[in-house]
């Protein structure tokens, strides 16, 4: 077959590249389709507000509080995964610690699988945070240092009775393997394993007990950038084989691209933007966002940027008085599903 030649003088041509996408080339995901269809989301989250007290004198008194979670709101539909976004401070930690019961919010509400989460106590606690679970950013502060690797696995799975105490081990073996790990594994401490390994680890474990949702905590951030893919991966590939939903919380937006179907940026606790992936890397319309974006090194040399607004300022400080009464964010819709907060 003869190929067509191009006229001297004339450059190829090819697809147009637009926006800040081209940027991320070597962290773009095949296909990342959102799952949202019609019905009703996995978790809904609802005017979220969680607050700490700054004390001090010699009764401990309330002087100020940390807004951390501010007024927030967002859905996550079942095998979809949204991607928290922000500076260190910013509130996305909280927010998620707040989802699966580790701090307590002062206002708002947690529908999860048509029940209300917030005032659930007791036996339907357990059931419901069984099916909710966590990874956090460091996996060896997270692992018991005096259990192995089969025993940190397989001890959810003995509290919440998910299979027989005999056929435990079986399931962990199985779990080690599903991550990408061996049997021989299983006896090691996880002073024995990397980083990725540890990590790998407590993802065997969150999986162990049969979640339906996970909160990914930075859970790349601490691991070189080839085990970072080995490890996104591998989350992907589960979430397709068992139709989980991520909350993905990240600073890294490269990381943030290949893994979310869509994206929320938080700024001072509160949410400024959210929308599709797409929509939010290459048509940025909230100033923050747009300076997160440009804070992102380039790899490549070619590319060439007319103007980078890097972040040199500090995000202020979450800390308001006593009393003080947030004001509510009011929110424009750019395109189908892409918010963005108004800004004064």
């Amino acid at each position: 077959m003869s190929r067509a030649k191009t006229p001297r003088g004339q450059k190829k041509t090819g697809a147009a590249k637009t926006g800040p996408a081209k940027r991320y080339k070597a962290a773009k995901a095949p296909s990342r389709a959102t799952p949202r269809a019609n019905g009703t989301p996995l978790l809904k989250v609802d005017g979220l507000s969680t607050y700490f007290d700054i004390t001090g004198g010699f009764l401990s008194r309330p002087l100020a509080r940390v807004h951390a979670v501010e007024d927030v709101s967002f859905d996550l539909a079942r095998g979809e995964t949204l991607a928290l976004v922000g500076e260190s401070g910013c509130g996305k930690s909280t927010t998620g610690r707040t989802l699966i019961g580790l701090e307590t919010p002062v206002a708002g509400s947690i529908t999860y699988e048509n029940e209300e989460l917030i005032g659930l106590k007791n036996d339907r606690r357990k059931a419901m945070c069984r099916t909710m679970q966590m990874i956090f950013q460091d996996p060896y502060s997270s692992l018991n240092p005096r259990m192995t690797a089969g025993s940190s696995i397989g001890e959810p799975m003995r509290v919440h009775g998910i299979v027989p105490k005999v056929e435990v081990r079986d399931r962990v073996v199985d779990l080690l393997r599903k991550v990408g790990l061996g049997a021989e594994h299983y006896d090691r401490f996880p002073h024995e394993f990397s980083g990725g390994q540890r990590q790998r680890l407590c993802i065997a474990r969150a999986l162990g007990v049969q979640p339906r949702m996970i909160v990914a905590d930075e859970a790349v951030s601490a691991l070189d950038v080839t085990i970072q893919a080995q490890v996104i991966n591998l989350m992907m590939d589960l979430q397709s084989e068992l139709g989980l939903s991520y909350l993905f919380i990240s600073h890294d937006m490269a990381v943030v691209e290949r893994i979310s179907h869509r994206v929320a940026v938080m700024y001072l606790g509160r949410i400024v933007e959210i929308g599709p992936r797409r929509a939010v890397f290459e048509d940025p319309q909230h100033s923050y966002t747009r300076k997160l974006l440009a804070a992102v090194p380039v790899a490549d040399p070619t590319v060439k940027r007319k103007k980078r607004e890097l972040m040199a300022d500090e995000i202020p400080s979450a800390a308001r008085p006593l009393g003080y009464v947030p004001e509510k964010l009011e929110f424009r819709e750019v395109s189908k599903d892409h918010l963005v907060a108004l800004e004064h």
